[in-house]
């Protein structure tokens, strides 16, 4: 069956696009982008529901039997200001998608125009659901424990997300682990204060901090799996009051990053032994705090392989398998819970000046992109719902 995105569509993609990029909206804030959601929805007679505050899923049942397909959209921005240069600049101080996530809602619901005008042609049923608060706090675990999944049960669901290390026309559909889990740290280093002209008098935490953040070098570079793939930052250090009063006080706070389940443990348990031994050292007193956040992004082999040869067969879309990366995403918890595909949508472009990283201030998309995109999307709602794809 093939898909085309025709140049009106194309036109309504990149004015639903820009519309939600003027006005960015931080997690479980995203009132006008889910108004804008339901309205289009509205407009294409296809049901819909709220759920988890400003989170959306939507049904498009086919003319007869078969799976459920889900499609995943994040909608949400980040608080960054823009300096991207695009004429459709955010309209609101401070905050910015600068992940892509306008582009994905728009996307999704390109793919909801597609899949409406073929329900006479298509079997089981596509479950759309535009999430909340991925960037945080997060939003897929609450539309599950919704029923975002459940009703109807979904077989197999997929998502885009923009990518900039690849090329316009490319999706990159990679089986394994795609994403990393990310959990935060706080340490508290903790000693006694004095004089700068007396250091003998006092504890100094500011030294003790400092050791601390050299000896957690050491967790991946000595102590984890060179083929293990891990990261541990420390991202703020707060402390002193000045230049001639020794601390008694030092603040940090960090990243954790792994793929596997097993390293994401052994960080957490040699960050506290390294703290607890520097600290006594030192003789300040350190409290650890450690606050899990997505788990490791995992897609499903058997689709990611089966899916990708389905793309090429069917589609002038290009198909890598581009190499994981640092990133977290929460949509870990859907592929927890059904087989999951997490689909990198190729955005670079020198001439368009989508060379930025996510979450950089000047980034931006080449929106030929987008309907590479819808056509991945609706690829994947048809392979699934028609039983074309085993699973």
């Amino acid at each position: 069956m093939a898909i085309e995105v025709k140049e009106p569509l194309a036109a309504r993609i990149t004015e639903l696009r820009r519309t939600i990029h003027r006005r960015p909206e931080l997690g479980f804030e995203e009132h006008e982008t889910a108004a804008l959601v339901e309205r289009e929805l509205d407009s294409l007679g296809i049901a819909h529901r709220r759920v988890a505050k400003t989170g959306i899923v939507a049904r498009i049942a086919g003319a007869a039997p078969g799976r459920v397909a889900a499609l995943r959209a994040d909608m949400d921005a980040l608080p960054i200001a823009e300096r991207s240069g695009v004429s459709f600049s955010s309209e609101v101080d401070g905050k910015m998608h600068a992940c892509g996530h306008d582009a994905h809602t728009a996307m999704l619901l390109g793919a909801a125009h597609v899949l409406s005008r073929m329900r006479p042609d298509l079997r089981g049923e596509t479950v759309l659901i535009f999430q909340p608060a991925e960037e945080g706090p997060g939003g897929a675990l609450p539309m599950i424990e919704e029923g975002a999944l459940d009703d109807p049960k979904v077989d197999a669901i997929a998502m885009l997300h923009v990518d900039s290390r690849l090329d316009v026309g490319t999706v990159g559909i990679s089986p394994g682990g795609v994403s990393a889990s990310a959990d935060e740290f706080y340490i508290d280093v903790r000693g006694s204060g004095g004089h700068g002209g007396y250091p003998h008098t006092a504890v100094d935490a500011i030294p003790a901090a400092a050791a601390i953040v050299l000896a957690l070098q050491n967790v991946v570079a000595r102590e984890t799996d060179p083929l293990a793939s891990a990261v541990v930052t420390v991202g703020t250090i707060e402390g002193g009051y000045r230049n001639n009063v020794i601390a008694d006080e030092v603040r940090l706070s960090g990243t954790l990053r792994a793929h596997d389940s097993a390293v994401r443990d052994e960080l957490e348990s040699r960050l506290r032994r390294i703290v607890g031994g520097v600290a006594s050292a030192y003789k300040v007193d350190a409290t650890i705090r450690v606050i899990r956040g997505y788990p490791p992004v995992r897609n499903d082999t058997t689709l990611a392989r089966r899916f990708g040869a389905y793309v090429r067969e069917r589609s002038s879309v290009r198909v890598e398998e581009p190499p994981a990366t640092m990133g977290a995403e929460d949509f870990a918890y859907f592929a927890q819970r059904v087989p999951g595909l997490l689909v990198r949508l190729g955005v670079r472009s020198d001439a368009a000046g989508s060379t930025h990283p996510g979450h950089s201030p000047q980034f931006c998309i080449d929106e030929a992109a987008m309907p590479f995109g819808v056509t991945t999307l609706v690829l994947f709602a048809i392979a699934i719902s028609s039983g074309e794809i085993s699973l």
